[in-house]
């Protein structure tokens, strides 16, 4: 099983500790940290996904169950119209985030917030959180990281005019946390409120068809 690399120091940490501990006689503290340590590969895991969609589908950036897919919430949403799909994260769930539709990064934000619970639905727009734009052929679709009450650190490895693949990996949140997906408008919901996703895996929804460009 592979392991996100934000994860080693505090596996490693952790595990180094639980050794300490045990030379020195402490075997119930030594117990605790090998816990904490087992529970850190789990929560660290990075599965390997096989990503497999149509050329308008947008994949789910992340494992969780669906809170919001709907008309985006005005006091959440970037100025537009949009529709938005949000998916809270369990500290169970595999924290690593995907990229959702193939495209260009254009924009990469990192804004300073609280640490709200996740899933109140005022925490998109006052939690710390992370989002990446991504041009598809002249449409724009916005992913958003957003910490909670547990998840105090976002990782995010794209940059500003990076191309990305639908499916690849581009960052993780720790602890707990969700992900708001923000959609152009006439885009067609394929979950509802509920439903469980996969990272990589779950069509969320199709985009419009882009239209080509006709050269005069």
């Amino acid at each position: 099983m592979r392991i996100d690399p934000a994860g080693w120091p505090f596996i490693a940490g952790s595990a180094i500790l639980a050794g300490v501990a045990y030379v020195l006689g402490s075997l119930p503290v030594a117990l605790v940290l090998l816990i904490l340590t087992a529970f850190f590969v789990f929560f660290f895991r990075d599965p390997e996904r096989q990503t497999t969609v149509g050329p308008d589908d947008v994949v789910s950036p992340a494992d969780g169950r669906v809170m919001i897919a709907a008309d985006a919430e005005a006091e959440a949403a970037p100025p537009g119209t949009w529709h938005q799909i949000s998916i809270f994260l369990s500290p169970a769930d595999v924290h690593v985030n995907r990229i959702p539709v193939t495209g260009v990064v254009t924009r990469v934000t990192r804004i300073i917030g609280g640490f709200l619970p996740a899933y109140r639905p005022e925490a998109a727009s006052r939690n710390d959180r992370t989002e990446i734009w991504i041009d598809r052929g002249g449409q724009t679709v916005i992913c958003r990281q957003v910490v909670g009450i547990l998840a105090r650190r976002i990782v995010c490895r794209v940059k500003e005019g990076q191309p990305v693949t639908v499916g690849e990996r581009y960052g993780i949140m720790k602890f707990g946390s969700r992900i708001d997906l923000f959609l152009p408008a006439g885009s067609t919901m394929l979950v509802r409120v509920g439903d469980r996703v996969q990272g990589g895996v779950t069509r969320l929804a199709t985009l419009p068809a882009v239209q080509p460009v006709l050269h005069m």
